[in-house]
């Protein structure tokens, strides 16, 4: 009994201070803006107050749910991009490199941005984008364009652009982690067996490689929700997201009440998307159980 108890108090003392630290650091704020979501803004304070106008604000307003399909198209199409070529570069990477120290080479090139700052990363769309930028400036001189254009900058387009360059490597490491696991026994016994290799990846390599896609598709649709540097810096007013709309509110608007539903909303959103994600994750592996 005393060992057991022993073995008892040694398993609470390493999950208490993880556990405490995601009470302290993640519950407890998340707790703080639900409760502000109720509040109600009265010039300059804002007064405790029971009730749900600022989340009818979000439903009767059609600016903040225009922002907020917005910002899923954004978020989709991104995640989409992404997805399209992260796969064929792990794929590549994983199955076409016989070299390790080559693959790993490769590899860490694709992780290496993420050492490099976000401002950096998104500011140098900004200047390859530009009026002046370098896409501009090449398309002048090879005829293209008889003079610099505005309709690279400050769109959708280059929201779009810009986060799936910043994000692609979270797509890219799920899936490449996904494929290295795949035996390579059942692509060869696929093989021998006479099947051809666009059979072989479609019954074998792609179904295995499922997890990782669902892991990579919702990192990025997820950090791509919730950002607001990039839509600032390469977006214009038909680019703004529900992200930005959250920073003015907590900001310029000084509306924290109308934030925090807004932030709310998010989440609720965001953990949705990762809630259906694990499910289909699940169902996946059922399925090739």
């Amino acid at each position: 009994m005393k060992l057991a108890a022993r073995r008892r108090l040694a398993n609470l003392g390493v999950l208490a201070p993880p556990l405490l630290w995601t009470m302290l650091f993640m519950f407890v704020p998340y707790a703080i803006m639900f409760a502000y979501s109720f509040y109600r803004k009265q010039f300059p304070i804002f007064i405790p107050d029971i009730q749900f106008g600022n989340y009818l604000l979000l439903l009767t307003d059609p600016q903040y749910y225009t922002v907020l399909l917005r910002t899923l198209k954004i978020a989709l199409l991104v995640a989409l991009a992404s997805l399209f070529l992260a796969y064929p570069l792990a794929y590549f990477l994983v199955f076409k490199i016989r070299s390790a120290r080559v693959r790993a080479g490769l590899y860490m090139a694709v992780i290496v941005p993420l050492w490099v700052s976000y401002l950096l990363r998104a500011y140098t769309w900004k200047t390859i984008l530009g009026s002046q930028g370098v896409l501009n400036s090449f398309l002048v001189w090879t005829g293209l364009l008889s003079e610099p254009t505005d309709l690279l900058l400050y769109n959708q387009f280059s929201v779009v652009l810009t986060l799936t360059y910043i994000f692609i490597p979270f797509v890219v490491m799920p899936i490449y982690t996904a494929l290295e696991k795949i035996p390579r026994n059942l692509v060869e016994a696929s093989h021998d067996c006479g099947v051809g290799p666009v059979q072989t990846f479609l019954s074998v390599t792609l179904p295995l490689s499922v997890p990782g896609i669902l892991a990579g598709v919702t990192f990025a649709f997820c950090l791509t929700f919730g950002d607001f540097v990039a839509p600032t810096l390469v977006g214009g007013p038909n680019a703004t997201m529900i992200a930005s709309v959250i920073q003015s509110q907590f900001g310029t608007a000084l509306n924290w009440p109308l934030g925090a539903a807004l932030s709310i909303v998010v989440l609720i959103i965001v953990l949705a998307i990762i809630s259906l994600s694990d499910r289909f994750e699940r169902a996946g592996r059922l399925n090739l159980g």
